[in-house]
């Protein structure tokens, strides 16, 4: 089979969602360095133990040709500031070179779908105002904006004097 017609049956067997696991994490890694231009492996090892082993945490992946091909992870939070019960999602990440083919929204589907099945009735996250890509995939999926602002400042130490 030429590589050609090889690539072409990798991306059409479907993908899988299912849950991550330890191994996969030096692929999701790759994924979100092809996406951001800012290795860390470690902080996705980390987040695997903090998102994959815990109940009310979804850490996914979606798999296709015997690879992992894409990540969502995120958490139920409830009662900060008043909101009931709802799931956040922080953050996804599909390899640039198989975008465009639905699976960003099936990971999306998946996470929801769990979430709902666990009580959940709104999903929320959070992104840079200059993220594009990311608020364009959000709002395809139906998310707008919703009735939180979020305020933040500068953790910088004060200068010597400064109160």
């Amino acid at each position: 089979m030429s590589e050609t017609a090889q690539n072409q049956s990798v991306s059409l067997s479907p993908p899988v969602i299912r849950e991550a696991r330890a191994l996969d994490m030096d692929a999701v890694a790759a994924i979100d360095a092809a996406i951001t231009t800012h290795p860390k492996p470690e902080y996705w090892q980390r987040a695997f133990r903090r998102y994959a082993t815990r109940q009310g945490r979804y850490f996914l992946v979606a798999e296709s040709g015997g690879a992992v091909r894409g990540f969502i992870l995120g958490e139920e939070r409830a009662w900060e500031f008043g909101s009931p019960p709802c799931g956040w999602i922080f953050a996804i990440g599909v390899d640039p070179s198989h975008r465009e083919g639905g699976l960003g929204s099936r990971l999306f589907d998946a996470i929801t779908t769990r979430m709902r099945a666990a009580g959940m009735s709104t999903v929320r996250t959070m992104l840079a105002r200059d993220d594009a890509l990311n608020m364009a995939f959000f709002r395809s999926q139906g998310m707008r904006g919703g009735s939180f602002i979020e305020l933040e400042m500068p953790l910088a130490l004060p200068e010597a004097g400064a109160r």
